[in-house]
């Protein structure tokens, strides 16, 4: 499984970063998650400059995609010429959006009028955009997921190993990555968020 988490300027790096490391865990398996962005070099909102893995244009080959979110999504989401280089396609893609990213999936004609997630401060541009956004910290409809808020971006990399591989490798990676002695909580919360979407699918297929 090859993913792209997209990453543009003013990125967060909570979104980016938690969920590549999370995806990652999967590496023995053969999977990779590689930072993509437009341009060679991004810099955080926080200031924090990275080199991309891989160009904008990997998105579009790549397995599964997610998108986190930034100070700049608004920007983004009137960007005709970046936008049109995500042809995304969730009949053979993964997708994921967190928080602002969401917005994006909304502008690329991904969720339509299926309630999605977001963070509370993007909430009202992604109402604006047509989206019906719900008080939940994930939701997936398909192929398609959207969460909200910095630290849900646990739940979309759950829930991308559990589609893409297993449950019990979800389990695996979260409880990785899980502060001690809270590991059995912070399994049981991801996996208690992400199951119903992983079976509502399998049951749909």
């Amino acid at each position: 499984m090859q993913i792209a988490v997209l990453t543009f300027d003013g990125f967060n790096e909570l979104d980016s970063f938690i969920a590549a490391g999370i995806l990652n865990r999967m590496r023995p398996q053969g999977w990779n998650a590689w930072i993509t962005s437009p341009t060679e070099e991004v810099t955080s909102m926080n200031g924090v400059t990275v080199r991309r893995q891989r160009p904008i244009a990997f998105a579009q080959e790549a397995d599964a995609v997610l998108i986190g979110s930034g100070i700049a999504t608004r920007e983004i989401a009137t960007d005709a010429a970046l936008l049109a280089q995500l042809a995304l396609d969730p009949a053979r893609q993964l997708i994921g959006a967190q928080c602002s990213g969401t917005l994006l999936l909304a502008k690329l004609g991904l969720i339509g009028d299926l309630p999605a997630c977001t963070d509370l401060t993007t909430k009202p541009w992604v109402v604006e955009a047509g989206v019906d956004v719900i008080d939940a910290p994930f939701v997936a409809h398909g192929n398609v997921a959207t969460a909200g808020g910095c630290m849900a971006s646990q739940y979309l990399a759950a829930w991308m190993i559990a589609r893409g591989a297993s449950l019990a490798d979800a389990e695996a990676a979260v409880h990785y990555v899980a502060p001690v002695g809270e590991k059995v909580t912070y399994v049981d919360r991801a996996l208690g968020v992400i199951a119903p979407f992983v079976a509502a699918q399998a049951v749909a297929a």
